[in-house]
């Protein structure tokens, strides 16, 4: 074979690679079971399709598949302050995994539905957690400048609420797997 015809086959055939590889890149899974959208802050499902209690969990967590966090499905109830918060996230257990962080003041946000009125759980209607009250809970975002400050939400309202003392015990917990995590300060 001439030099000429050996470079023309290895450039077809880098071409033919590079092609292949690229469509390769493109497929979500080619695991057996349900297809999820790739989740993307810039969508919005209706709540009937939004979130997917994960029966492999044991259904004890959710998918949200608007931000393709996972949530912890049934909430302990009960207070803390923000350091009890903090370490029950990051020593639970949910559907036989651990890897949970308190939630970011956005994560956290992400779940208000405006358009439901007081007294609330202010959470889109028909959505699968069991034993939300209609309270304050936690986030891991601190309120700057005053690192001993920290945002949170109040699901009986839907405001998202700053100038909450951390060691202050008012605040109830829920855990979050993924997503954006911060260290607590």
């Amino acid at each position: 074979m001439n030099h000429k015809v050996l470079s023309a086959l290895v450039s077809i055939a880098v071409s033919v690679t590079v092609a292949f590889c690229a469509v390769s890149a493109e497929a979500q899974t080619s695991a057996a079971g349900p297809y999820y959208a790739v989740p993307s802050w810039d969508q919005k499902l209706p709540s009937s399709t939004r979130f997917i209690v994960l029966s492999n969990w044991n259904n004890e967590a959710v998918l949200d598949r608007e931000t393709g966090l996972v949530w912890e499905r049934t909430l302990g109830g009960g207070i803390s302050d923000w350091f009890v918060a903090n370490s029950t996230c990051i020593v639970k257990t949910v559907g036989g995994r651990l890897g949970w962080h308190l939630p970011t003041i956005q994560e956290l946000a992400s779940l208000i539905d405006p358009s439901v009125a007081a007294p609330g759980p202010t959470l889109p209607a028909g959505h699968p957690f069991i034993n939300v009250a209609a309270a304050g809970y936690w986030s891991s975002t601190s309120q700057a400048p005053a690192a001993t400050q920290a945002w949170t939400v109040d699901f009986s309202s839907g405001f998202i609420l700053g100038f909450r003392e951390k060691g202050t015990t008012f605040r109830n917990v829920w855990c979050t797997r993924g997503g954006q995590t911060v260290d607590p300060q």
